[in-house]
């Protein structure tokens, strides 16, 4: 314990400006032992080759984020021609699409003319089956009224010559008629 409050005074008592007293090339002038100590270990860096180990360390070093940023500017180029070529492809899809909807409007016009067409047909056909319905009942309605026509009027005639006609002249309507019959069968 009186060792160590020995040693305690005397590094209290110890100041650097005691410690650098005396004559400069002096075992005891710390400042030139400090200035021995590091030429001696600037002298054992130069004879181990310490800086050329440092200089070949940070040379491998450079040589590695060179050929690292040599491969960074090699992926950066295969990535512009990458996106490039995406592009191009975007660009063609793009082009075969706006062809492809083109292509599908033209046939939509195309088509929409040819059902139009096809409706102005079927119309044009329904309008010429009805007319053609119409008369056909025309002329059955006209038939038919003509033969009531000549029912009415046969009938009228039959009531006429009835009232009208005697038992005699009958009989000779009868024969004329027979007699022309015979002529024309002959």
């Amino acid at each position: 314990m009186k060792r160590i409050v020995t040693i305690a005074a005397a590094s209290f008592m110890a100041s650097p400006a005691f410690a650098a007293s005396g004559p400069f090339f002096s075992l005891k002038n710390t400042d030139f032992v400090v200035l021995l100590g590091f030429i001696v270990f600037i002298g054992v860096l130069l004879y181990f080759k310490v800086p050329s180990m440092l200089t070949g360390l940070l040379d491998k070093r450079a040589e590695g984020i060179k050929s690292e940023i040599e491969e960074a500017k090699a992926l950066r180029e295969e990535a512009q021609a990458l996106l490039a070529s995406y592009e191009r492809r975007q660009r063609e899809v793009q082009e075969q699409a706006d062809r492809i909807i083109a292509h599908a409007k033209d046939e939509a016009v195309l088509a929409g003319e040819q059902a139009r067409a096809d409706l102005e047909k079927s119309i044009a056909r329904r309008l010429a089956a009805a007319e053609d319905q119409i008369a056909s009942a025309q002329a059955s309605a006209v038939k038919d009224v003509r033969d009531r026509a000549i029912a009415v009027a046969i009938k009228a005639a039959r009531d006429v010559v009835a009232k009208q006609m005697t038992a005699k002249d009958a009989a000779k309507s009868i024969d004329n008629a027979i007699a022309e019959v015979g002529q024309k069968l002959h």
